[in-house]
């Protein structure tokens, strides 16, 4: 006959274990703030100081319900009881703990859940249940510091302070603590922390935004200030969709899909407007929301990589609790996973929308390309002048430049073609000249300017975009390439026939398309400005 018998985990080896959850700092902070919503706080001071030991603390002040001695001990079990309301933005019960004890080695929880009843206290302190090897915590009345601790901010108040003490896994790195080096890396912590806050909470931090009720953040008294990713007043809504799901027990739901396509740099209203979007790939994507509140993102969910020509497009992606089975929400709340038929829903949603952005991109990135190569092929005009006359190159017979008809004479005798036939667009500009485009897609074609044999390349194209652009620094780079087509121009030009004209056309063209394949995947470049 089967017996059952009760099995408790080692404390010091789980406790030190639930230590590695893979939390990151501003996910960790970002977890106690949601407790503190759940607890309805209007009001939520964050102070994260250092003293001149190089001790770190961390102190979270919110003036919610609070609690008495019963809930207190339920918020610190591992796996404490669901809350009444599933819309809660706690999920398991173990984000107050293993956020918590993810940066320390002692959580201190002070609360009260009337303005005049005793201050409630409990303690996980790390090293007591690795020296006692049980599941202890320490509890009692709050000492006199702790006590002003907790009037600092919440006199004669109902509500919680949540403490993290003995730090030990926030500036591990550095051996000095208190060295110069330290104190930026922990000035970087507080503003990541700051927008952090702002982008999760964005909803919550927003008076106008009715999707969430309104709460403050205040972070060493300064208050943080909501980050819309989508900039609403200056991008434009592309697509809004909200879907209909029906729950395994009858009952149904939705979520929401909304895309967004930001301006480039120049089309946004002011400078300050278009600093704050943050424009680069980092941020494009999408975010998404359970219960109005980001929890991961932005990415594309595993479906697309991030590539700059989307970098203007990010999505927003809405539920709330009754779908985070469907959805495979983890310990963190900070994992979607979609199965087959949603994610290619969103795929399907997503594929007009990125080919929007990715053409509002290219088109402000072939004006930026424009720019940026003004005087790039300077050299090279420069370089072929002098050695202009040590190559063998036919002679001009006529020209008419409204036809667009040019007799040549080369080593095979007369030749009458249909040529490009210009003016230098800026001065010595004879030899090689960039373009936006040219007819066919093609990189090249022979012309002549002002009576000289010439090149003329078309910045348009794959190729021109993915070598000539990430090389514009190095000047020896682009003549040697600039070179190589002001050669093959005037190697044509020597050897044209009239019937051979069509077959070098051809050629230009095959090539121009085969360069077009090669260079697919190679990495987007980036301008000098970016």
């Amino acid at each position: 006959m089967s017996q059952t018998y009760e099995l408790l985990p080692d404390a010091a080896r789980v406790v030190e274990g639930l230590r590695d959850t893979g939390y990151q700092f501003n996910t960790a902070v970002a977890d106690i703030v949601d407790n503190s919503i759940a607890a309805d706080a209007v009001n939520i001071e964050i102070f994260l100081r250092q003293d001149f030991r190089g001790n770190i603390s961390l102190k979270i002040f919110d003036d919610g319900c609070g609690m008495d001695e019963g809930d207190l001990l339920n918020a610190m079990r591992y796996g404490s009881k669901i809350r009444p309301s599933k819309a809660s933005l706690g999920k398991f019960g173990l984000g107050l703990k293993t956020a918590s004890t993810a940066f320390c080695r002692r959580l201190v929880v002070i609360s009260r859940s009337k303005a005049n009843d005793p201050l409630g206290f409990a303690v996980w302190d790390l090293d007591h249940v690795k020296n006692q090897n049980k599941w202890e915590i320490l509890l009692g009345k709050a000492s006199a510091r702790e006590s002003e601790l907790f009037d600092q901010a919440l006199a004669g108040k109902a509500g919680t302070l949540v403490l993290w003490d003995k730090i030990d896994r926030l500036m591990k790195t550095y051996k000095d603590a208190t060295g110069a080096a330290a104190k930026k890396a922990f000035d970087k912590i507080i503003e990541s922390l700051r927008f952090h806050l702002g982008m999760v909470f964005q909803r919550f931090l927003d008076p106008t935004d009715n999707r969430a009720r309104t709460i403050s953040i205040k972070l060493n008294a300064t208050p943080v200030l909501k980050w819309d990713p989508f900039c609403i007043s200056e991008a434009k809504l592309e697509g809004d969709e909200a879907i209909d799901v029906e729950m395994p027990n009858g009952g149904k739901t939705d979520f929401r899909l909304r895309a967004f396509i930001l301006p480039r740099k120049e089309e946004f209203s002011t400078e300050d407007a278009w600093r704050n979007a943050r424009l680069s790939n980092q941020w494009q994507g999408i975010y998404t929301y359970r219960e109005n509140r980001l929890i991961h993102g932005p990415d594309w969910l595993g479906l697309f990589t991030k590539e700059p020509h989307f970098s203007l497009l990010r999505v927003e992606f809405s539920f709330d609790n009754r779908l985070d089975e469907a959805f495979q929400i983890d310990i963190k709340k900070s994992q979607i996973i979609l199965d087959e038929g949603l994610a290619e829903f969103v795929s399907d949603f997503l594929t007009p929308r990125r080919r929007a952005a990715e053409d509002l991109y290219r088109r402000g990135f072939r004006k930026d390309v424009t720019r940026n190569t003004r005087d790039v092929h300077d050299g090279s005009n420069r370089n072929i002048a002098s050695k202009e006359d040590q190559i063998i190159r036919p002679s001009i017979k006529a020209l008419d430049a409204s036809s667009g008809t040019a007799t040549i004479v080369n080593r095979l005798g007369e030749v009458r073609l249909k040529l490009r036939i210009g003016s230098a667009l800026k001065k010595d500009e004879v030899y090689f000249q960039p373009v936006d485009s040219i007819d066919d897609g093609l990189l090249w074609e022979p012309t002549l300017i002002d009576g000289h044999c010439a090149a003329r390349i078309n910045r348009g194209h794959p190729y021109y975009n993915k070598v000539y652009v990430p090389n514009l620094a190095q000047g020896v780079t682009i003549q040697g390439m600039d070179a190589l087509l002001w050669g093959l121009c005037v190697a044509e030009l020597n050897c044209i026939s009239d019937q051979t004209k069509d077959m070098f056309v051809e050629m230009r063209y095959e090539v121009s398309r085969n360069l077009k394949k090669l260079v697919e995947d190679l990495p987007e470049p980036k301008l000098p400005e970016e």
